[in-house]
C-alpha cells in the first residue's frame, strides 16, 4: 500500500512539474516588430531544423506573441510561424499601427499610371538597387548610395523613375529616397562624422558555429552591424557598411579600402568569438596606439551592463586593424561555443543594448 501510495505521488509531481509554463511565455515580449533582414525565413518550430512555411521581407511589421529560445513566435494576415528573434526590432505600436495594411495584402488594387513628378531626393539607403520598372521583378540595372542626389521624373506604386547625377535612369522604391536636403537626421551627437561599419565574414564564410542552435556567426554580425548604423544615423552620422547582405563577402583588404575611400573618422568591426573553453562575455581589440582610445570608449560602454561581462580591451593582429590607417577597434560580443552566451545574444533585448552601448562608445570617442 505504501509502494502505491509513493508511485502516485511521484506522478503527481511529475505532471506539475511538466505543466510549468515554458520560457517561451516570455513577458513583455508580446507587441509589434519589424524586420531588419533582405529575406527572413518563417519556420514552423521555433529552430533552424523548423520547416520553412514563408518570408518576410526588410520594413515588414509583424505581431510577435512569445519568444522561444531566441526565436519569436510571429502572426501577419496571411501568414504565421517563428523566426530568429535578432533580425526583429520592437516598435512604437502607433508606427506600427500605421505600417500593417492587411487590406493591401488581400487585394492588389488595379495598377495606376504613372505620375508625372519633377522633384530631388536623397538616397537614404547605404546601396539602392536602380531597376529597370517600377518592382522588384524587373531587372537590376545598377546602384545608387547614401547620400546620392537622384532626379524623380515619375511616380508609380511606391516606385520612383530617377536620374542620377551621372545619367544612370532607372526606377528606385521611393521607400529608401528622401527629400533633397532632408536626410533622415539633421542634427545629432555624430553630425558630420563618417563611420565604416564591417560585419565580419558573410557568403560562403560562415564565421563561428553556435554550440546550441548552430547560429551562423556572418547572420548575427550583419543583424547586430544594421542595427547599429541605424543608432548612429540617429545620431547624425553618415554610416558606410563593407557589406548589407548576407551573400557577400568583401575580401579583408577590401573592407580597409572602404574605410580610406569613405576618409572614415573611425571603423568597427563586428564579430562574435569562439573558444575551447567555457569563456564568457565580450572583448574589444585594438592593434595601434591610435585605435586603443576607440577600444576603451567601446569597452567602457560594454562594461556597463549588457547581460554579459565585458573581458576589457586587448592587442589584436588582425588584417582589418592591423592595415587601416583610420582609428579602428574590433568588437567580440559574446562567445558563440557557449551555450549561455549563444541563448543571450540571440535575444532582441540583447542586441539593443549592445549595440546602444558600441554607439554610446563612439559618441565618447568622437565627441569627448
Amino acid at each position: 500500500m505504501k509502494n502505491l501510495i509513493s508511485v502516485i505521488l511521484i506522478c503527481l509531481l511529475l505532471s506539475t512539474v511538466w505543466s510549468i509554463p515554458g520560457k517561451a511565455e516570455a513577458s513583455g515580449i508580446s507587441g509589434y516588430y519589424k524586420v531588419y533582414a533582405d529575406s527572413l525565413n518563417v519556420r514552423s518550430e521555433p529552430s533552424s531544423k523548423g520547416a520553412v512555411i514563408g518570408s518576410l521581407k526588410i520594413g515588414d511589421v509583424v505581431s510577435v506573441s512569445k519568444e522561444a529560445h531566441g526565436w519569436l513566435s510571429i502572426s501577419t494576415d496571411q501568414l504565421s510561424g517563428w523566426v530568429a528573434g535578432y533580425y526583429l526590432k520592437k516598435v512604437d505600436g502607433k508606427d506600427a499601427k500605421a505600417a500593417v495594411k492587411p487590406a493591401e495584402l488581400k487585394a492588389k488594387p488595379e495598377a495606376k499610371p504613372a505620375e508625372p513628378i519633377t522633384k530631388q531626393v536623397t538616397v537614404l539607403a547605404d546601396v539602392l538597387r536602380v531597376r529597370e520598372g517600377p518592382g522588384t521583378n524587373h531587372k537590376v540595372l545598377g546602384s545608387v548610395y547614401a547620400g546620392d542626389p537622384l532626379i524623380v521624373l515619375n511616380g508609380k506604386e511606391g516606385w520612383y523613375q530617377v536620374e542620377s547625377s551621372n545619367g544612370q535612369a532607372g526606377w528606385v522604391s521611393s521607400q529608401y529616397v528622401g527629400e533633397a536636403g532632408a536626410q533622415q537626421i539633421q542634427s545629432g551627437k555624430l553630425q558630420g562624422k563618417v563611420i565604416v561599419i564591417d560585419p565580419g565574414h558573410g557568403g560562403n564564410d560562415p564565421g563561428m558555429i553556435g554550440a546550441k542552435h548552430e547560429t551562423l556567426e556572418k547572420e548575427l554580425n550583419l543583424q547586430t552591424a544594421l542595427l547599429l548604423a541605424e543608432k548612429l544615423r540617429n545620431q547624425g552620422a553618415q554610416v558606410v557598411m563593407t557589406r548589407t547582405r548576407d551573400d557577400e563577402k568583401p575580401k579583408l583588404s577590401e573592407r580597409v579600402k572602404v574605410s580610406q575611400s569613405a576618409a572614415a573618422d573611425v571603423f568597427v568591426s563586428i564579430h562574435y568569438n569562439s573558444s575551447t573553453k567555457k569563456t564568457s562575455g565580450t572583448l574589444t581589440f585594438y592593434y595601434a596606439d591610435k585605435d586603443e582610445r576607440v577600444a576603451r570608449a567601446i569597452e567602457g560602454r560594454l562594461s556597463q551592463g549588457t547581460g554579459l561581462k565585458s573581458n576589457g580591451i586587448a592587442f589584436g593582429n588582425y588584417h582589418v586593424l592591423r592595415e587601416n590607417s583610420t582609428p579602428s577597434a574590433l568588437v567580440e560580443l559574446g562567445f558563440l561555443s557557449n551555450e549561455k552566451d549563444e541563448e543571450i545574444v540571440r535575444t532582441s533585448d540583447y542586441q539593443q543594448k549592445a549595440t546602444e552601448a558600441i554607439a554610446q562608445g563612439l559618441i565618447d570617442y568622437l565627441t569627448l
